[in-house]
Parts: C-alpha cells; structure tokens; sequence
C-alpha cells in the first residue's frame, strides 16, 4: 500500500496488484526490459559509492527527476549518503561534489519525510512539498531550497527493502519534469511502479556493495592495529581523493563515461588497500616515533612488494589494479622511488630494482600516490603536526616533474576544493 500526500491531503492508492500501463504492449515491453538491464547492470558495480550513483542517475533518468539523493541506514539513523543534481540545483560542478560529502544525519522518525518512510517502510508521493498540511505528522524542510534559491515541488520518496525484507535506505526523487516545459509535474503512478521494482533490486546490490566494503575495511583493520597511522578514516580519505583526482583527469583526457565509471568502481576499493603490505612490517619500525635508520626504512620499503604479493593469484580487474597501486604508489617521476623494476616480485630476498620513472609508473598508482602523500602532509601524526593547507599545496606544487606526475597535479588541483571537504567527512 502507498501512503500519498497530494496537495495538503493523504490518499490511498492499491498498487502492487497493477501492472505498467503504456501507449502501447511495445513500450511496456521496453520499459521491463530497461529495468531488467538496469538491475543485472547494478549487479556488476563493485564500490558501494559508485552504485549509489549509478542508482540515482537511473532513477532520475526515467522519471525525469531534477534531482535525488540517497540516505543509508545506519542504526536508527539514517546517513546521507549520495546526491545527484542537475545545474538547474547545483550550477558549479566543485559544489555538487562537495555537497556529497556532507556529513548530514537524519533520525528515523515520522518528523522529517526520509525519517518517516524508513520508520513506516511505505512510499511516500508528494505533489507539492510547500502544500502538505497539517494532517500528517512529516513535514518539510525548507532551508536548502532557500539557500540554493531553489523550489522543491514534486516528490517520491521510497524505502530501499532487500529481498528478506530489511531495510537498508531511502531513495528519495525532487522535481519531476515535464519532458517539453521542463517545469516540475507531480510523479506519475507509472514512475513509481518503476522505482519499487528498481527499489528491491537497488537495495540487494547496496547490500552486496556495503558488505564488499565492509570486507575490505576489516582487512585493513588488521593494518591498523599493527600501524597507528593505517586508520579506517586514512584510507577512506585517500581513496576519496584519488577517485576526484581522477575523475578530473579522465575530463581532461575525454575519457569516455563507460570507462570512467568502470574504473571509479575500482579505483575507491584498490585506493584503500594501497598499504595492506604494512602488515609484515615489524612493530619496531611501524611505531617508531623518531625518523628510521637506513636499515629500517630499507625494511618499511618491503611492504609494497610484500602487500603485491597478496595479489598474485590475479581473478579479477579489482585484484590486477590492487596489485598495480600497492606495488607503484611509492614509486616518483623522476625515478628515484621505490620499489622500481623487480624481476620476480616473489623471490625472496627482496632486492630493489631502478625506480619506474614517467608513464611507466601506472596511471593510477600515480594518483594514489599524490593522494596518499597530501593525506599525510595535512593530517596530525605521532611524529609531526599536521601542516597548514597552504604550506602543503606549495610543497606539493614544488613537486611538479618531480615527485608527481604535471597532469595529475593539474586534475589535483583543479579539485582541491572536493578534497577539502572530503578531509571533513572523513576527519580522525
């Protein structure tokens, strides 16, 4: 049953007995065979933050939504999690990726309109966001839309349930369009067909995508216990940045969206492993507080042929980009990083080889490598204080041909604005 608030009034409305209504049998027919495509596409993404917006952008796409926004449930809260705009909401690209690292949190309950369908587990469609009255125990925000100069009309919001039944989010529509006008239209029953039937299909793959991640997070846990500085905030802020950083290089390169989307799938979760190797490094050095001698930093340089290893058995494109960031990401421009060219990575002992220097480095070690330097400089350590901003962009500049690859800083600094708000979402 779906619960309808429809200018100031709720109504009642029996829908999982209906069927999709089209012109005609050959638009039904299209339109099922779009969702099913859709849903077997979702069961391919990997990172939980690139289904989240794969979700969106679907969801958007066939009610013509202006915008939507996904809330994750967390406990008996839930946590925003992902948002997609259009220009029309957001006009400045750098906003719009900032806004979804906001660390907003909404309490599962009937006062807000997400609180509420997640308390109710019930759809819930709005006309007019401005016109709902005073029957019903939810209510509207308005402060966004005053900030943003922006008017929320037309809503949907939905519960996303598993097969089993649990609830794990609400995916929530803003501003269905019409087609011609381009003016907001209230969401048709059509639409909100389509988005339970997506729902219970978005829901499996968030709760396959979460447990991926929760998976990896507990391997780096391992990390954490042995290295102070190996923090589940660390290493979600390097994969963050490197995913912005290559996004903006990939604009750069025309890189096509098929293939940026395959690799930001990707890239987050390999970013995250980029020093699981730390785990064979002996405690002596890992918590040294003083700067190591030679013999020992010789040792610590061990942990990125070491943690490859965990690799060799390569089945899958996550395992081959893991392997190419942890074994690259210490590796520099000019050359003179480490571990350079080694033969057999898994002959013992191991012995350094020259530095990979240029392109020879992978593109996405390069990335991870920039960002897991920048984390460090701007981020409190046993050994140092965290640097300010400003110092760390000039040493960083300073690197240019150097240490870093000109073009990756380049996209680096073309959204540092993102990474700054990362560094907030993910603050220690």
């Amino acid at each position: 049953m779906l619960r309808l608030a429809r200018s100031g009034h709720e109504r009642q409305v029996e829908m999982e007995k209906r069927q999709f209504c089209s012109s005609s049998a050959l638009d039904e027919t299209a339109r099922i065979q779009r969702l099913l495509d859709v849903s077997s596409a979702l069961d391919q993404v990997t990172d939980l933050d690139s289904l989240l917006d794969r979700i969106l952008t679907e969801a958007r796409s066939f009610t013509h939504a202006d915008s939507g926004t996904i809330y994750l449930r967390d406990g008996e809260k839930l946590r925003f999690a992902y948002n997609a705009a259009s220009a029309s909401l957001i006009s400045d690209d750098s906003e719009r990726k900032r806004f979804n690292y906001l660390n907003h949190i909404i309490p599962i309950d009937e006062h807000s309109i997400a609180g509420y369908v997640a308390q109710t587990g019930k759809p819930l469609i709005i006309d007019d966001a401005y016109e709902i009255g005073e029957n019903v125990p939810y209510s509207f925000n308005p402060r966004f839309d005053q900030e943003a100069n922006y008017r929320t009309v037309s809503m949907l919001t939905i519960p996303l349930k598993s097969a089993q039944g649990k609830n794990v989010g609400v995916l929530q529509l803003v501003n269905a369009l019409d087609r011609e006008s381009a003016e907001p239209i209230r969401f048709t029953e059509d639409d909100i067909l389509y988005v339970l039937l997506f729902g219970k299909d978005a829901a499996a793959a968030v709760e396959k995508a979460s447990l991926t991640r929760r998976i990896i997070l507990r391997m780096i846990s391992m990390s954490e216990l042995r290295d102070p500085k190996e923090t589940g905030a660390h290493v979600h802020r390097v994969a963050a940045y490197s995913v912005e950083i290559y996004q903006r290089w990939a604009t750069l390169h025309s890189v096509n969206t098929d293939e940026l989307r395959r690799n930001c799938d990707l890239l987050r979760l390999a970013a995250m492993m980029h020093d699981v190797g730390k785990i064979a490094i002996p405690d002596v050095i890992l918590r040294k507080p003083s700067p190591l001698t030679k013999s020992e930093r010789e040792i610590m340089m061990t942990h990125t042929v070491v943690g490859a290893r965990l690799f060799r058995d390569i089945d899958s494109p996550l395992d081959e980009l893991a392997r190419q960031i942890v074994l690259n990401h210490h590796e520099r421009w000019d050359g003179t990083g480490y571990p350079g060219t080694i033969g057999d990575i898994d002959l013992d002992p191991i012995v350094m080889g020259p530095g990979k220097r240029g392109q020879e480095i992978p593109l996405f070690a390069r990335i991870v490598g920039l960002a897991d330097v920048y984390d460090a400089l701007v981020s409190r350590r046993t050994y140092k204080e965290p640097w300010k901003e400003k110092t760390v962009l000039e040493t960083i500049e300073s690197e240019s041909g150097k240490q870093f690859d000109p073009e990756v800083l380049t996209a680096f600094f073309d959204v540092h604005p993102v990474l700054l708000a990362i560094k907030m979402k993910y603050a220690e």
